[in-house]
Order: structure tokens, then C-alpha cells, then sequence
């Protein structure tokens, strides 16, 4: 009969003396922090000692506990190994879900890229503006927007979000500074106050930035741009290939750095599966390569877990 103590408590103890913290801990299994506490010392008192000494907030491992953790990170690792073999094994298309104004603006054009790097590999694309939290199986892969900051995940930022004012030729050539700006129509995207904080920066009063038309979806934004509808507050990384076509142009060097960039995210049993292996690579490279056109020069990729 083997002799294996409760599998929750044992999650709980690992993760817990990986982060030393119940609380980091907790967020990584995605319980409470007082489950985390419930289930190590339910694991204490299985063994009959103490694997952790508890000195006000901090949290260090004794020698039992040190020793049981090194025979545990190699049982650990071959379960996650395990995990990812069967996923492999039962691998079919590449799921993807993606917003729709970064599909539509700069994935789509570029899709044919990877196709022909990697001709079997199939790739299932869903577009969507809700985040999905990964807690079903829908999907493998996420393309999102936001601070990189998503629990449980693998996050890698593909390119920051940086904003500046872009608008059609034709428009363009009436626009010799950015006090022209209260001439014409502001096109409005998310931050609702980028126009705001855009003149600021470029040190221009009395334009009213109440006025314009505004959308919720990038790419549109970047659509009613090139049609002359007015003047946006785009997102270079997205409009890179209309910039480099001469579709927009960037009338002005002043640019607004977002908070917010563009992050590929997986979960962490997927992190070695072949196909998410080579759309990563590939997918890094080729934003890597639009930052660098449009002159984002990003620092190197963060990667958030």
C-alpha cells in the first residue's frame, strides 16, 4: 500500500516553499491564502513535522522541510513533463484567441508568414474582445492587451503599446502644427483620455478633446483614419503596415507611451508543446521586427508567470 499524503496539501506545501509564501502561493493555485496555511499544516500533521518556521510574515523552510521539497521538485516536474506529453499526444490545431483589432490590423497579413515556416501546423483562430481566463480548455493560446499581469499564466509581451496622432495624406498636408489639431476631427479610441494627455505632452491648450467621433475597437479607429474621417490616436504597432503602405502618416513626432502592450499568453503545461513553441518564436520575431520599423525599439521581451 503506498503511502502518499493528501495531493491538495502536497500542492500547497510545494508551491508555497518555491515562493516561500502562502500568499504568492495562493494566487498561483488560485485559492485562498488561508487554504494554502489549512492544507500545509494538514500536511504537518500527516508527516508529524514541521516543514516551515513561521516568524511573523516571514516564511523559511526547516531542514525537513528543504529535504522534502529537493525529493518533491523532481516528482513535480515529471507530473508537468507528463502533462505536457499527453497534451502533445493529443494535439490537434493550434487554438487561438485574439483581439479583433490586433487579428484584423497586423496578424492577418502575417499569418501566411507562419504558414509556410510551419505548413503543418494548423492554427484555429477565434477573435474577441473578452478576456478569456483560461480556466476551460477552448483555446491554447491568448493575444491580449494589458499589464501582463494575468495569474497562473506564462505572459510574454510581444510590443509595448505606444499611441501617437495619425490620420490620411490628404489631411496631413493641413496640419503644420499640433494647434491644427483643434481644426479638425479627433478620432477617439481607449484610453478615452489619450488625447488629453497626447497635448499635454506636446504642449498644446484650447483644443476641445470632447469633440470627435469615438470607437472601441483599435482597428476601426485606424479604418475611419484612412478614409480622411479625421485625425487618430493609433496605435503604432497596429498601423505599421498602413504606415509603411502611406495609407497614414504620423504628422507629428510626439508620441504617448501606454501602460498597456501586447502579450502572447499560455498556460504553463503548454510552455514546451511544439506548436506553441514555434508560433511563439515566430510570433516574437515578427513583432520584434513591426517595432523596429515603426521605431518602438521595445526593451527585450518581459516574460510575466
Amino acid at each position: 500500500m503506498r503511502r502518499i499524503p493528501p495531493l491538495g496539501a502536497l500542492r500547497a506545501f510545494e508551491a508555497g516553499a518555491r515562493h516561500l509564501s502562502f500568499t504568492r502561493a495562493a494566487t498561483e493555485l488560485r485559492v485562498t491564502q488561508a487554504a494554502i496555511s489549512h492544507q500545509v499544516r494538514q500536511l504537518e500533521d500527516w508527516l508529524g513535522v514541521s516543514l516551515f518556521e513561521r516568524r511573523g510574515h516571514a516564511l523559511t523552510l526547516t531542514a525537513k522541510g528543504q529535504a522534502y521539497l529537493r525529493e518533491l521538485t523532481p516528482v513535480f516536474e515529471r507530473l508537468s513533463e507528463a502533462t505536457t506529453r499527453l497534451y502533445e499526444a493529443e494535439q490537434g490545431p493550434l487554438r487561438l484567441t485574439v483581439l479583433p483589432s490586433f487579428a484584423s490590423s497586423w496578424l492577418l497579413p502575417r499569418l501566411e508568414g507562419f504558414r509556410r515556416l510551419h505548413p503543418d501546423i494548423e492554427l484555429h483562430l477565434s477573435s474577441a474582445s473578452e478576456l478569456w481566463d483560461f480556466l476551460d480548455d477552448r483555446f491554447d493560446v491568448g493575444i491580449r492587451s494589458g499589464l501582463g499581469r494575468w495569474t497562473g499564466l506564462k505572459a510574454e509581451q510581444l510590443a509595448p503599446e505606444v499611441l501617437a496622432p495619425l490620420c490620411s495624406p490628404a489631411l496631413a498636408r493641413k496640419l503644420r502644427s499640433p494647434s491644427d489639431l483643434g481644426k479638425v476631427r479627433l478620432l477617439h479610441d481607449t484610453p478615452k483620455d489619450g488625447w488629453r494627455r497626447w497635448l499635454d505632452a506636446a504642449g498644446v491648450d484650447g483644443v476641445d478633446t470632447g469633440k470627435g467621433f469615438a470607437f472601441n475597437d483599435a482597428g476601426l479607429v485606424l479604418q475611419a483614419a484612412r478614409q480622411g474621417d479625421g485625425v487618430a490616436l493609433g496605435r503604432l504597432l497596429l498601423a505599421a503596415d498602413d504606415l509603411k503602405a502611406g495609407r497614414l502618416v504620423q504628422p507629428f513626432a510626439q508620441v504617448l507611451p501606454n501602460d498597456f502592450g501586447y502579450w502572447l499568453v499560455h498556460p504553463r503545461p503548454l510552455s514546451s508543446r511544439r506548436d506553441v513553441v514555434a508560433f511563439k518564436a515566430w510570433l516574437l520575431a515578427e513583432a520584434r521586427a513591426t517595432s523596429k520599423a515603426v521605431g518602438l525599439l521595445p526593451e527585450v521581451a518581459r516574460r510575466r508567470e
